[in-house]
């Protein structure tokens, strides 16, 4: 039987300031950045799977 799942804490003091802090510092990028990321990971993953053989 599975465990309850417990209720998720409340930030206070510090640690919600610093959560608050790291989460404004997203890293936002334009839409040609996002499409250019998305093409160099394409042709990364497109390069691993020459090295992968899959068996089943």
């Amino acid at each position: 039987m599975a465990r309850p799942i417990r209720e998720t804490p409340v930030l206070k003091g510090e640690d919600a300031f610093n959560f608050e802090m790291r989460r404004l510092e997203v890293e936002n990028r334009t839409p040609e950045e996002r499409a250019e990321a998305r093409r160099k990971f394409q042709e990364q993953v497109a390069e691993a799977k020459k090295y992968i053989n899959v068996c089943i």
